[in-house]
């Protein structure tokens, strides 16, 4: 690692030594960007990587509400405003018990690295609670969500920070949120994205990331004279970068033969029917296990860490970060897996994928791969601003093609810096960092 990145790091380690997940993003990121930092000694003599590491801004706060029962709970509020250098802020607002800063802080950092690949005038932050949507009901949620929007409004806007959904919060809560913002506030205004088609939101924001991450995949096997008709996939999580993941991959010709819940897994050797997990999980809101009440000839497994034991050609873990260690890795290759798609942040750890390229496995990375839902948001920012809608063809040829325009920048880097030109992990820190250094080197120290 490059002396400079290496101060860089072992100062955050010293700063941050409880921030384990945000260490993990830092690290794979800052050992990626030596053969930049060797061309560029002046980002050293402008602090540019301690700039670039350390939020702009982060805002921190109480959430109280009242529960059906009539007592007063109370959550963290948080809102990490990582970099504007290249645009207002961007990135989602978490809903999760497991939430807190270091979690946030990770996803800001990918966030910044994921927007820029966009090609949009975005920048990057992170936000969210460890309040937990699941089994409250409607009035509860938004009874919390108007409470952290009472606080949040504060700190956003169309033109400073526009949050979006993620894990625990769709299209319920974005819904809650825009009302209190719009109530408080008295604007209409794109200052959220995933909103409904009714005030505002874009056709294709549901599905984008799963499209998005299958049309990064093609991209990258048909580069290395492969395709993916005619493929087995396992594919990690049952929520909307998954479901839409999977339909996109049936669409290309792809056998998709499991799925999983943070409980368990399930495994159809004749292929998930995706109707089937969408009553189950977008209508009822229940668990994966219900599948096998439904379709003969699957079975159910507890746990989900197992999902890569089974065969595939291509896995795409969409669950949430360091789902796929190192073991798993090992499985995967045991049984001839030969591509990788991240369609969640950071789901697999540092060991994991050191050991997925040592085997030649091609690895597309998630700020990469899954960057699809963001871009999409953008797109929905525009259409905001110019007061009309796009078509879902529309947005999905858009959407495609910023898919294409990132790997082939991704590509390029990779070419360009690091030893083997299919090391797309290497290529999507440096082509993501050096369109926001450039941005920081010419705004001066701030």
């Amino acid at each position: 690692m490059n002396s400079y990145a290496s101060r860089v790091l072992d100062g955050l380690k010293a700063r941050c030594s409880h921030e384990q997940e945000f260490l993990q993003a830092a690290t794979e990121m800052l050992s990626s960007l030596s053969p930049v930092l060797d061309k560029h000694p002046e980002f050293e003599r402008q602090g540019l990587l301690e700039r670039f590491v350390e939020p702009e801004r982060i805002v921190a706060f109480r959430v109280a509400w009242v529960d059906d029962q009539g007592k007063t709970q109370v959550n963290r509020g948080y809102r990490v405003q990582y970099s504007s250098a290249i645009g207002p802020y961007k990135g989602g607002l978490r809903l999760h018990p497991s939430v807190n800063l270091s979690i946030l802080k990770f996803l800001g950092l990918e966030q910044i690295l994921k927007n820029s690949l966009t090609g949009l005038p975005i920048g990057g932050g992170k936000g969210g609670s460890d309040f937990d949507p699941k089994g409250k009901s409607d009035r509860e949620v938004m009874a919390f969500c108007q409470s952290f929007m009472t606080e949040l409004y504060r700190h956003i806007g169309a033109d400073i920070d526009v949050p979006a959904g993620d894990i625990g919060t769709g299209a319920r809560e974005i819904g809650y949120l825009y009302g209190q913002y719009k109530r408080i506030t008295g604007l209409y205004s794109g200052v959220l994205t995933g909103k409904g088609l009714s005030y505002g939101g874009s056709l294709v924001r549901k599905e984008a990331t799963g499209y998005g991450l299958c049309y990064f995949m093609e991209n990258m096997l048909a580069a290395n004279g492969r395709k993916m008709e005619g493929c087995t996939t396992v594919i990690s999580g049952s929520g909307n970068v998954s479901i839409y993941a999977c339909e996109k991959a049936a669409a290309l010709g792809v056998k998709v033969v499991a799925m999983s819940d943070s409980l368990g897994y399930i495994h159809d050797p004749d292929g998930i029917r995706l109707d089937v997990i969408k009553q189950i999980k977008e209508v009822e809101r229940g668990r994966i296990r219900e599948y096998t009440q439904r379709v003969p000839g699957s079975e159910y497994f507890e746990g989900s860490a197992g999902i890569w034991s089974i065969p595939c050609d291509i896995a795409l873990p969409c669950a949430t970060q360091n789902e796929l260690d190192l073991e798993s890795a090992k499985a995967l290759v045991k049984s001839g897996c030969f591509a990788v798609g991240e369609g969640a942040n950071m789901p697999t750890t540092l060991e994991a994928t050191e050991y997925l390229l040592e085997k030649g496995v091609l690895f597309a990375p998630g700020k990469a791969a899954n960057a699809g839902g963001v871009a999409t948001s953008a797109l929905e920012m525009s259409q905001n601003s110019m007061r009309l809608n796009w078509s879902f063809e529309e947005v999905d040829a858009k959407l495609r093609d910023i898919m294409r325009d990132i790997f082939e920048k991704t590509s390029d880097a990779a070419a360009a810096y690091a030893q083997s030109a299919t090391n797309y992990v290497i290529g999507a820190n440096i082509a993501g960092f050096l369109k926001v250094a450039d941005a920081m080197m010419a705004q001066g120290i701030c």
